[in-house]
């Protein structure tokens, strides 16, 4: 999938400041023709990040979830740094934990110089970016393989991290809601997130703002469940009291 143009990508950020964008009010700030960003918001919506409506497009309603390689195109610099920032707190000759996401999938890439490294994953993708790292070892959960993402699910990937108590779980989210609330689209992923935190004697939660702009269906726990939190922005205050409350560490990423 090609990376998304620089206009195409303050198009999608002026989508998810406003809720929605139009055709001519985008025409004019851009200084192109209305045909050329009827163009750039079908190609946004082909990728599942917009939803067209007449004149414009809007943010997703939330309730379906975008498709996991449109994912990767969204804040990749913020994720790049997220997940340095995350591999930064865990130290060599430790043992881990680690969910399906595109985030996650950053704090893999930055794993590459650790030493004496046990990696236990549900994530394909995670162990085709490890699996030449020299100082890691890995263990791959069993289970159905999700096709749309990698991510091992299931009753049989539940039941093998439960063989685990780690050092460190590093996790990612669908949505956080304002709340505190840990959400997901994906009852079985649910299940499988929900092991990983309760076999991990340090949760690392790996996402970046605009989690906090999306809505999902299903509860894998409260931010309170959580160690540390690793995002690239200050949060709205309402969670930082929660993080501050329950002693959860944030540290900010900067691109």
């Amino acid at each position: 999938m090609e990376i998304l143009s620089p206009r195409q990508t303050e198009i999608l950020a002026l989508a998810r400041e406003n809720g929605r964008v139009d055709v001519e009010e985008l025409a004019l700030s851009f200084k192109v023709s209305p045909q050329t960003i009827r163009k750039d918001l079908n190609d946004l919506c082909e990728r599942q990040l917009l939803q067209r409506i007449h004149g414009g497009a809007i943010v997703g309603s939330g309730i379906e979830n975008v498709s996991y390689e449109a994912r990767r195109l969204l804040a990749p610099e913020s994720k790049r740094a997220i997940g340095v920032r995350a591999a930064q707190l865990i130290p060599d000759n430790s043992s881990m934990l680690i969910n399906i996401g595109t985030t996650t999938e950053q704090v893999a890439h930055a794993l590459k110089d650790h030493r004496g490294l046990l990696v236990i994953t549900n994530n394909v993708n995670a162990v085709g970016i490890m699996k030449n790292f020299p100082g890691i070892e890995m263990i791959i959960a069993g289970g159905m393989v999700r096709r749309s993402d990698g991510g091992i699910i299931g009753v049989a990937a539940v039941d093998f991290i439960n063989q685990f108590k780690t050092d460190f779980a590093v996790i990612g989210v669908s949505a956080i809601d304002e709340d505190g609330s840990l959400l997901d689209y994906d009852f079985s992923e649910v299940r499988v997130a929900q092991a990983i935190i309760a076999n991990a004697r340090h949760v690392i939660l790996v996402a970046d703002l605009m989690k906090l702009e999306r809505k999902a269906p299903f509860r894998i726990g409260h931010i309170s469940d959580i160690d540390t939190l690793v995002t690239d922005g200050t949060l709205p205050p309402k969670l930082q009291n929660i993080c501050r409350e329950h002693n959860v560490r944030v540290h900010i990423a900067q691109p």
